[in-house]
């Protein structure tokens, strides 16, 4: 395996909970010496930290976001399913509100059997992929998150507002057992909130390896959308 096959894996992994250097190496079939030496050069790339044993993601702030990349590679088929069920909730002529999150991202495919849909979105990537598509969209613009490739601030949050849509559909990185969705981002809660609120129905799509998680900053309770759709 390649050390940059190996380094996805470790972020991959690290996205979900700090692990040891011997955790590391039972993961990934690889000896402890190599996950030292790997460890040095993802610490030089400045993506991790290593304290009292532990190796974990590096975040400048409590409100860190999870680097695309990572979560692009974080439960496929689960994502595939949540979007395969949301699909149900679409009809043609519909306005759909979609979040930056890799899950909705997932529904683009599923789009195109329907007429005159507008997407209007937050994420740099999905709108792109929705126009490739010929999938009629519009983007918020605004101030661009590097790591995750969605607008977020000010500007976004003012574009949003001058819109209402038939459906919205967002995630969020944890939900804890009484329903409450969170997520490290408080920008992008702020986004998905204007989405929800200009939105007649919206969904969480949410993998159940997020349920009993949670993150610093709320974004909903399930009694302040129309459901939880997941895998």
């Amino acid at each position: 395996m390649s050390i940059y096959n190996r380094e996805q894996k470790y972020l991959n992994l690290l996205s979900e909970r700090d692990y040891t250097v011997k955790e590391l190496s039972e993961k990934l079939f690889v000896s402890e010496p190599t996950v030292r030496r790997d460890i040095v050069t993802l610490k030089e790339k400045e993506l991790i930290v290593c304290k009292r044993g532990n190796v974990k993601l590096k975040t400048t702030s409590a409100d860190k976001r999870i680097p695309l990349f990572i979560r692009d590679m974080e439960h496929n088929e689960e994502k595939k399913e949540i979007a395969l069920k949301a699909v149900s909730h679409i009809k043609d002529g519909d306005v759909i509100m979609l979040d930056a999150s890799t899950t909705a991202y997932y529904l683009l495919p599923h789009l195109t059997m329907f007429k005159n849909i507008l997407v209007i979105t937050n994420g740099a990537k999905t709108a792109l992929e929705a126009a490739s598509m010929g999938i009629r969209t519009l983007c918020t613009g605004g101030e661009m998150t590097l790591d995750s490739f969605s607008y977020v601030g000010t500007d976004t949050e003012s574009f949003l507002r001058r819109y209402n849509a038939d459906v919205a559909f967002f995630s969020c990185r944890g939900l804890t057992d009484d329903k409450i969705a969170t997520d490290n981002s408080i920008l992008e809660n702020s986004v998905r909130k204007i989405m929800i609120q200009n939105s007649k129905k919206s969904f969480l799509l949410c993998d159940k390896s997020k349920f009993s998680k949670k993150y610093l900053n709320t974004l909903c309770s399930e009694k302040e959308i129309d459901g939880i759709i997941t895998n």
